[in-house]
């Protein structure tokens, strides 16, 4: 049996040092994307170096496991992440080469053709439907492409995808994050779900109204404020019912069709007074609605794809689809020097005791290629460009072209994913959550920014619960704070971090054929992520602290 490598929280014997240490591999990888304009994918994979090195000289990590750990990291990039990207964007090229998109964007902009009302459906509503059924960044991929065609900047089309998809975060993919932060923590799941569907109705009204006024400014925004209120409420009450006294598996899919439905019925009966019109730019991207009316046939054919891709993702969804899928073709691989080699140490898991030792981190590589979501997102895909006329040859071509655009894009997702699981074996994650930990009275408000470094750091709300869930019931307890509060917040908070994750801003560039510019994306959406954040963590001291709001914390 191979000796286990206990993780060590302060290895420079002083917690700011070590906190600082910690800190350079994200710091670095920031500073390279937004300061020094450095192409993504160069930046994260000098990140991810300077994640290796910490784990090795100063975390005292071994060579074999780090290896191992960067491998792990970086196979679970490309799978089942990479896959959704790469079949994805397949699926977009076959409806741009035939020139169908052209279709669906002369339709939404007759259903909505202003701009600000666009963003509201498309982004918000029609983006937490994909959302609910799949994430992995699927839903800023589809309407930074959608939102790209109908005329928007390339920057404005990713960073406002990117603010919209924030409120939906917590209960996507069917309830992943909260089915997770559930198993790490033990607390009830019910429980978890009602609490943080009390945190996030509120953010869910605001949204609609806050990318629109990133979008246009408060003025320009008040032009439109009907539609952002439908929208809103119509979005956040079903959040707050169905994850409440249903649970988490259907809520964003239930609240993202009240939005939309609500919306396009606003929309039959009031207009905005003026017409807001986007910046001038190539002719031939600005779309106007025209008099004459799409043929049915053809618009048809133009949403056929899309309906399929939906259809599809929500079946891959079905837990019973999954387990059905499982059990035909479902290999799980124990990466060797990793699996089972590394101990989480105290405070971040409890003490251990002879009735209940500590129990190793598990390295299971999962290939569960038939219920991978991306693999329903091909079969989607394969079956629309049958319809479309496509050849077997023609499809081929297609997809060899997807993957060469999308090159960087993978490489990107591999290295991120790889720094983040490095960071997260070593030990680095834990010492910088133990920092933010050491709050007092402010643990609620720096315990919620906890939630939203986590998945800045990993790209995914349900692994910044993984990672940090543990730690803030722990940390709940000894500060005298609910422990599903704290585990709530974790992913409310979090939510708000999805906006500057390096994962989720390069499927935007890629989904616009905009990469190389993640930069400008993270500096158009930084602030908003933060304050966003804050905000959230603002409401958590109050319901941790400060009555009425303390009375929405699940006793």
């Amino acid at each position: 049996m191979e000796t286990i490598w206990s993780q060590n929280y302060d290895p420079l014997h002083n917690i700011v040092l070590s906190t600082l240490v910690a800190a350079i591999p994200i710091i670095l990888l920031l500073s390279l994307i937004a300061i020094f304009k450095v192409r993504i994918h160069f930046a994260a994979t000098i990140g991810l170096s300077a994640a290796f090195l910490v784990a090795v000289v100063i975390y005292r990590m071994p060579i074999s496991i780090a290896t191992a750990t960067t491998l792990f990291g970086a196979a679970n990039g490309l799978f089942p992440i990479g896959w959704i990207v790469l079949n994805l964007i397949f699926l977009y090229q076959l409806t741009v080469n035939k020139g169908l998109f052209a279709v669906i964007r002369q339709n939404l902009a007759t259903i909505a053709p202003d701009p600000r009302i666009q963003v509201i459906l498309i982004a918000f509503s029609f983006g937490a439907f994909f959302e609910g059924t799949a994430g992995f960044g699927t839903p800023v991929a589809i309407t930074a492409a959608i939102l790209i065609q109908l005329g928007f900047r390339p920057l404005a089309a990713c960073g406002l995808s990117l603010i919209a998809n924030t409120a939906p975060v917590a209960f996507g993919a069917l309830g992943t994050p909260v089915l997770a932060l559930s198993t790490v923590t033990g607390l009830d799941l019910m429980h978890l779900s009602a609490m943080i569907g009390r945190q996030l109705p509120l953010f869910s009204f605001i949204v609609p109204f806050w990318v629109v006024t990133a979008m246009v400014g408060f003025r320009g925004m008040l032009g439109v404020w009907p539609a952002a209120f439908v929208a809103g409420i119509f979005f956040a009450i079903p959040q707050f019912l169905i994850s409440n006294f249903h649970g988490p598996w259907l809520v964003d899919i239930v609240a993202s069709i009240c939005s939309m439905v609500a919306l396009i019925v606003l929309l039959k009966f009031w207009q905005p007074k003026t017409i807001w019109k986007l910046p001038a730019q190539d002719e031939t991207m600005v779309i106007e609605p025209e008099a004459g009316v799409v043929n049915s046939k053809k618009m048809l054919q133009a949403w056929l794809p899309w309906i399929l891709l939906t259809v599809f993702i929500f079946t891959w969804g079905l837990p019973f689809v999954k387990a059905k899928l499982n059990g035909i073709a479902a290999p799980e691989y124990k990466f060797a020097y990793l699996h089972n080699a590394v101990s989480r140490t105290p405070p971040i898991v409890p003490a251990p005791t002879l009735a209940k030792p500590t129990k190793p981190e598990e390295a299971i590589f999962k290939l569960n290629w038939l219920s991978a979501t991306g693999s329903g997102i091909l079969l989607a895909a394969i079956i629309a460009a049958f319809i479309m006329g496509y050849s077997i040859k023609e499809m081929v071509k297609t997809y060899l072209q997807t993957i060469w655009r999308v090159r960087f894009s993978l490489v990107t997702i591999a290295a991120m994913l790889a720094l983040g699981y490095v960071t997260k074996y070593s030990g680095g994650d834990a010492t910088l959550g133990l920092a933010l930990a050491t709050t007092g009275v402010m643990y609620p408000f720096f315990g919620t920014m906890l939630g939203w470094l986590g998945v800045a750091l990993t790209g995914s709300d349900t692994a910044s619960n993984v990672l940090f869930g543990s730690l803030q019931v722990i940390t709940a307890k000894q500060t005298h704070v609910s422990p599903i509060l704290m585990a709530a917040a974790n992913s409310s908070g979090g939510v708000m971090g999805k906006m500057v994750d390096a994962q989720s801003i390069v499927v935007a560039s890629t989904a616009t054929n905009w990469y190389g510019h993640e930069g400008d994306i993270l500096r158009y959406v930084f602030v908003h992520s933060l304050f966003l954040a804050a905000l959230v963590g603002l409401l958590v001291t109050l319901q941790a602290y400060v009555m009425p709001f303390m009375d929405l914390v699940v006793k």
